[in-house]
């Protein structure tokens, strides 16, 4: 369980370090995330039996693989963008909601049935999106892309029959010349931050590989240790670390009638935790 706590916490302290990339912008910090990702999950898989399962991967999932990762670099972007431009409680919004989310995809790509209080879950948290969507001051579209993007990504990623550390290597190659190609031409325009600003500053961009990689992996390890429904439970840690961070740290204002649409969302949440304790 300890592995669980720790890969939520340490997504929950994404909004204090993803600052400190700045003045990078939100694609140089992907491109970065991409090529670090992938030179720690290489140098990984070099030590288990991890290229081995890249090689003898079909089609079937070499394609899903392609699709995961064009959804999780989707995801990464989005939520750098959030963080960045000081809508932390907007990133917390999206995960709040993405469990409720993965229901729904459950029964769309696994014919999956909601029980009663699941399909209640659901409905109220629908209920809260469309409250922040036409009362609110802006719709959440980037805590409903957050959602729908580790949604989908999480919906692929279950039809992956590959290790953790592989899938996540395969997903940072196939993304890899694209990074590189990016960075290269950052580079040769000027605009580029990697080596125009300190030791410091590559230094961080370097480690947002190791950022990226250890909670996902540690993750990985908590799911195959622990029920489904304890990792169910913790999932709730990240947004609610982002949410008091944009409140109490960073001081985000959030108008009366997003508070209203919050509650929607969090009462879902607890009856979509009441449902999966009474379920175990």
């Amino acid at each position: 369980m300890i592995f669980g706590v720790l890969a939520y916490l340490g997504w929950g302290m994404f909004p204090a370090f993803f600052p400190l990339l700045l003045p990078a912008g939100p694609f140089e910090i992907l491109a970065h995330r991409i090529l670090w990702t992938a030179v720690l999950m290489m140098i990984i898989i070099s030590f288990t039996s991890g290229w081995k399962e890249l090689k003898s991967a079909d089609r079937g999932t070499w394609l899903r693989i392609i699709l995961s990762s064009l959804f999780i670099a989707g995801n990464w972007l989005i939520y750098v963008i959030a963080v960045n431009s000081g809508q932390v409680t907007e990133a917390a919004l999206g995960y709040f909601i993405n469990p409720l989310l993965s229901v729904v995809l459950g029964i769309v790509f696994f014919k999956e049935q909601l029980r009663k209080l699941q399909i209640s879950a659901v409905v109220i948290a629908a209920a809260g999106v469309l409250v922040l969507t036409f009362l609110g001051d802006k719709p959440p579209y980037l805590a409903i892309t957050l959602a729908f993007t580790f949604g989908i990504y999480g919906a692929l990623k279950k039809q992956v029959k590959m290790s953790a550390a592989s899938s996540l290597c395969a997903e940072t190659l196939v993304l890899l010349p694209i990074a590189v190609i990016y960075l290269i031409g950052l580079e040769a325009s000027g605009h580029s931050t990697f080596f125009n600003n300190g030791s410091g500053h590559m230094a961080l961009l370097i480690c947002s590989g190791l950022v990226t990689a250890v909670p996902l992996l540690m993750f990985a390890l908590a799911a195959k240790a622990i029920p489904l429904s304890t990792v169910g439970m913790l999932q709730y840690l990240t947004p609610t670390m982002q949410m008091l961070w944009a409140l109490f740290v960073v001081n985000e204002s959030v108008e009366p009638m997003r508070w209203f649409g919050f509650v929607f969302i969090w009462i879902a949440v607890t009856i979509y935790i009441t449902d999966s304790l009474l379920k175990k």
